[in-house]
C-alpha cells in the first residue's frame, strides 16, 4: 500500500482516467470493484443525469469512486450540489481551478484531486487543500498540457508534500514501475481502458486503439491554445489543414461538433474524434477491467523485483 491507497481507501494505486462522455457508470463500477478508483465523467450531464449515474454506481459497488468535474462547463455549481447531496467521496477536477468550490467540497468531507500541468499549479492546489494531484504529461489523450510525463512528474513530486499521481503514456507494468521511480505514488490510466470489455463505446473505436502504432496520434488546436491529442483520421487531417490555412475558430468548431460521440457511439472512424494517448500503439488486446488492473500491477512488481536483483 502507498499513502495514496490509504487516503482513498482503494486496493491498487490506480485512478481510471475520466474520459468525456465515455467513463460512465459501467466502467466506473468495474474499476471500483477491481480495486482501483473509478472516475465518473460529468461532461454533458445535467444535475439529474449526474445523480442517476451516481446512484447506479452506488447500487453496484460499495467501493470508493470519484466524479470528475471539467471546470469549463457552465453548470459546475449545480453539479457540485448533487455531488455533496449524494455524498460522493472523491472529486477529480480539470480544465480550470477548483478554488471557488473547494470550501464547500472540503466542508462536506470530500477529497479533491486536481489534474495539473505544472509545478506552480500543483503547489496552488496543495495550498487549497487537495489531498493529491495528477501530474499529466502531454502524452495523454484528449486535452493536454505542454510538458512530458517524464519531465513533469519528478519535478512535481519534489515540489509538493501530497501524493503525486502520474498520468500520460502509461499502458503496462513498465510504465507503472517508471512512474514510481519518478516519485509518483500512483498512476492514472485512460487510453488502456478504452479497450476494456466494460467500456461502453463502439467496437470500431476499440479496434482503432488496438490497430494504432507509435505514431498514430497527433495534436490539434495548438494555435488556439487548446491542444487535443487524437488518433489521425480524415476528419483530423482536414482540421489540421484548415488550421494551417488560418480557419476561424467557428469553422474549426463546426468541423468537430459532436465528433467524439460520432466515434465513441456511432463507430464513425472517418468523421469522429478518436481521442487517445500516444501509448495506444502498445495496446493490442481486449481484456476485462479486472484483468487489466491485475496485469498492470503484477508486471510492475516483476519489473521492480528485476531491478532490485540487478
Amino acid at each position: 500500500m502507498t499513502q495514496l491507497t490509504e487516503i482513498l481507501g482503494i486496493k491498487y494505486p490506480l485512478i481510471q482516467g475520466s474520459m468525456a462522455r465515455i467513463s460512465t457508470h459501467e466502467l466506473v463500477i468495474a474499476v471500483a470493484n477491481a480495486g482501483g478508483l473509478g472516475v465518473l465523467t460529468s461532461v454533458g450531464m445535467n444535475p439529474e443525469g449526474l445523480r442517476s449515474e451516481i446512484r447506479q454506481i452506488k447500487a453496484e459497488t460499495d467501493q470508493p469512486f470519484a466524479v470528475n468535474l471539467m471546470l469549463m462547463m457552465d453548470n459546475i455549481a449545480d453539479l457540485v450540489k448533487v455531488i455533496i447531496e449524494e455524498k460522493v467521496p472523491i472529486v477529480m477536477t480539470g480544465a480550470g481551478t477548483p478554488k471557488r468550490y473547494m470550501p464547500e467540497l472540503l466542508a462536506a468531507g470530500i477529497k479533491v484531486i486536481p489534474v495539473i500541468p505544472s509545478v506552480k499549479v500543483a503547489q496552488k492546489m496543495e495550498a487549497l487543500g487537495a489531498v493529491a494531484v495528477v501530474a499529466e504529461g502531454m502524452e495523454s489523450g484528449g486535452h493536454i498540457g505542454s510538458t512530458t510525463t517524464m519531465a513533469l512528474v519528478p519535478q512535481v513530486a519534489s515540489a509538493v508534500k501530497i501524493p503525486v499521481i502520474a498520468a500520460g503514456g502509461i499502458g503496462d507494468g513498465r510504465g507503472v514501475a517508471a512512474a514510481f521511480a519518478l516519485g509518483a505514488q500512483g498512476v492514472q490510466v485512460g487510453t488502456l481502458f478504452l479497450t476494456a470489455d466494460e467500456t461502453p463505446i463502439s467496437e470500431a473505436f476499440k479496434l482503432a486503439i488496438i490497430n494504432a502504432n507509435d505514431t498514430s496520434t497527433t495534436v490539434t488546436g495548438q494555435r488556439a491554445g487548446a491542444p487535443v491529442r487524437s488518433l489521425k483520421n480524415p476528419m483530423i487531417e482536414k482540421y489540421i489543414a484548415l488550421e494551417a490555412d488560418g480557419a476561424t475558430w467557428d469553422e474549426l468548431e463546426k468541423l468537430v461538433l459532436h465528433s467524439l460521440s460520432k466515434a465513441a457511439f456511432d463507430g464513425d472512424m472517418e468523421n469522429g474524434s478518436i481521442m487517445a494517448g500516444e501509448i495506444a500503439g502498445l495496446i493490442k488486446t481486449r481484456r476485462p477491467v479486472k484483468q487489466i488492473i491485475e496485469d498492470l500491477f503484477q508486471e510492475a512488481h516483476r519489473v521492480i523485483q528485476n531491478l532490485e536483483r540487478n
